[in-house]
């Protein structure tokens, strides 16, 4: 196979490829009755010109057995007043109008069997051309249907597809909420023992300072307590050693 060939087989496999995505199954159809219908017109046009054709030779036929008859009655009339001339021109008319009745008949015969053919071949179209209309418009509503089922199933197939996305965002959110819920409790529970209090180091001075204040008067009150308890003659402690 040349490279050449080989070329123009794959732009028409391509094509024809094309050409099949392309079509419609209801739209083929349309079109092949389309076709068949004029192919029945043509037939019936064929038959048309045929009947009209055998129709003018039945009349010119017609026409020359008058001539004959007619040339016949001549004959006898001219041939009782003693006209042999003349009755013998009458039938000499007749014979060669009679010769033109038998080449015709020939002709005839064949536009008949002619006509007879194409009658047959008619019916047969007719036939055919019904049978495909039933099954066409049987094909055609198939179609309609398994169209629809396919965009409901594409449709449904969406449908899924959105769902189960749906689903993981919602699965997502659920996470990212319940990680909130988790991280605030923990945060409200370690406010609440007060370890995020000095969180973040140093303090406020004043606080210190009240703390500080408030320590050393708990140390004199307890302090005096004790002078209390021990009574004035008691010895004083011993000193404290130097921290």
């Amino acid at each position: 196979m040349s490279l050449f060939q080989r070329a123009h087989d794959i732009l028409n496999a391509k094509a024809n490829k094309a050409l099949d995505a392309a079509e419609k199954p209801d739209e083929m159809l349309d079109l092949s009755y389309d076709q068949m219908l004029e192919q029945i017109t043509r037939v019936r046009r064929g038959l048309v010109d045929i009947a009209a054709s055998r129709k003018r030779i039945e009349l010119q036929e017609t026409q020359l057995q008058h001539s004959v008859d007619h040339l016949q009655d001549q004959a006898k009339a001219a041939l009782a007043q003693g006209r042999e001339d003349l009755a013998r021109e009458a039938l000499s008319r007749k014979a060669a109008a009679q010769a033109q009745i038998d080449g015709m008949e020939a002709q005839h015969e064949q536009l008949t069997e002619e006509q007879e053919k194409l009658e047959s071949v008619l019916a047969q179209l007719q036939e055919k051309v019904n049978a495909f209309r039933s099954q066409k418009e049987v094909l055609k509503a198939q179609y309609t249907a398994a169209s629809a089922m396919t965009a409901v199933n594409e449709d449904a197939a969406g449908i899924s597809a959105s769902v189960s996305d749906s689903g993981a965002a919602l699965d997502r959110a659920q996470d990212k909420i319940e990680a909130m819920q988790a991280r605030a409790g923990a945060l409200d529970e370690l406010l609440q023992s007060g370890v995020l209090e000095d969180v973040g180091g140093g303090g406020d001075d004043i606080q210190k300072e009240l703390d500080e204040v408030t320590s050393a008067s708990d140390v004199d009150n307890e302090l005096a307590a004790l002078k209390a308890e021990l009574g004035p003659g008691t010895a004083p402690p011993p000193a404290l050693p130097a921290g």
